[in-house]
């Protein structure tokens, strides 16, 4: 019989849409936002496009000052994961992820690469408690 921790590393690899729970930077309450993650080489990242207004996003705001969080996985299979966001990646791995062909949705909407690496907001999953196994899918 497949192991659950199986069926997870598949979603993982397959599954586009999360709900991501976060706490509220200002308020402390708890947040939660659906929003895209991509597998890129085993490294699970979550990013979107620029700000139009320069402002940033609520959730890169939240992870920011309290880094841990609930991955909920919600369409191959239910699942919630413990995780925590680095939001301090180097410029190297940002280029890295924005350049790669998962990426590539973000660079046809018109923004350069140059301008992800700059403005993009990414975080890099590291999975926490009972699923650090889950670190390299």
């Amino acid at each position: 019989m497949t192991e659950p921790i199986d069926h997870i590393r598949y979603a993982l690899r397959t599954d586009r849409t999360i709900d991501m729970v976060t706490v509220g930077a200002r308020t402390g309450l708890s947040r939660t936002t659906e929003i895209w993650f991509t597998n890129i080489g085993g490294r699970i990242v979550i990013c979107g496009t620029p700000s139009p207004d320069g402002r940033g996003r609520h959730w890169l705001a939240n992870l920011m000052a309290i880094p841990d969080f609930e991955f909920c996985l919600k369409e191959s299979l239910s699942a919630v994961l413990t995780a925590r966001a680095v939001t301090s990646l180097a410029s190297a791995d940002k280029r890295t992820f924005w350049s790669a062909p998962e990426t590539r949705w973000y660079r046809e909407r018109g923004y350069s690469l140059q301008e992800l690496v700059s403005d993009g907001p990414m975080v890099e999953v590291i999975f926490t408690g009972d699923f650090v196994a889950l670190n390299t899918c």
